[in-house]
């Protein structure tokens, strides 16, 4: 009894700590220019009442670039400058990601993908290409599967819908225990709570073949977009909602206009998995 004591009065100290982390927590000022292309004017778009960062540049068909879950647009860094020769590039940060606001509300596939045809809709475009990864890649084909008329093509990298939403968990080690915790009420909370840039920075480069990929700038930038407030229950709430984006691959099959898929072979999905997504849209 008295070890039980002991263990239970720990993690209601360690609950309470992490209430007093997150209070004192210094919070980030929203980037007034990008790291990574100061040229690039920010621009923001309100979508059912939430005020949503984006980016638009180059020239030619447009090309709008989705990005995974937890991170935010300037993770196209290194790619908008091969593009925007060529296209139109739009990038956007989903709603509670990057600098967008952060609503409350659940962060199912619907809220992300209503968010892109609504951002769609608002700026008026037409005959676009939607590329993505991860979630970004899988939002896409939900898009395309529902028909929307705007979108002409597909590019989905590493669509997220396998592992009933715990694929995350297999980047490494880190993102393992991290990931799991989080589905646990409770600790779940204080876990993220006391979320560091050390156990971050680790579970993100579980995310990359290389970790050289992951600039200074871009970890420095979605570790501050993480401090925001309310950014953790957002983040947490997207990942006690992940299993539904294996539900995605029901619609595949409405999909009509032409798809890539892409995978890497570093990618956490597996072949079977791969090969189930690719025959849904076939």
């Amino acid at each position: 009894m008295s070890l039980l004591l002991i263990v239970f009065g720990s993690l209601v100290f360690l609950v309470l700590v992490s209430f007093g982390v997150e209070a004192l927590r210094r919070r980030p000022a929203t980037p007034k220019a990008l790291y990574w292309a100061p040229k690039i004017p920010i621009k923001t778009i309100v979508i059912d009442g939430n005020t949503i960062r984006y980016i638009k540049t180059g020239r030619g068909p447009n090309l709008v670039l989705l990005h995974t879950l937890r991170t935010q647009l300037d993770i196209f860094e290194r790619l908008v400058p091969l593009l925007t020769p060529s296209f139109t590039v739009y990038a956007l940060d989903y709603p509670g990601h990057g600098f967008s606001d952060i609503p409350k509300t659940d962060y199912g596939p619907d809220l992300f993908v209503k968010s892109v045809e609504d951002f769609l809709d608002k700026l008026d475009l037409k005959d676009v290409t939607l590329a993505g990864i991860s979630i970004g890649g899988v939002i896409p084909l939900i898009i395309a599967a529902k028909q929307n008329p705007r979108v002409v093509r597909v590019i989905a990298i590493n669509p997220y819908d396998y592992g009933h939403g715990m694929g995350i968990a297999r980047g490494n080690a880190w993102a393992w225990v991290v990931f799991n915790l989080a589905r646990i009420p409770v600790l779940g909370e204080t876990v993220m709570r006391l979320r560091n840039s050390f156990v971050e920075r680790r579970a993100l480069e579980g995310g990359v073949a290389d970790p050289s990929a992951i600039t200074p700038g871009f970890g420095e930038q979605v570790r501050a977009s993480g401090f925001r407030p309310g950014h953790y229950r957002a983040f947490l709430n997207l990942l006690r909602h992940a299993y539904l984006w294996d539900d995605a691959r029901k619609r595949y099959g409405a999909i009509k206009v032409p798809v890539l898929v892409i995978y890497g072979d570093r990618d956490w999905s597996r072949p079977n998995e791969r090969q189930r997504t690719i025959d849904a849209i076939s």
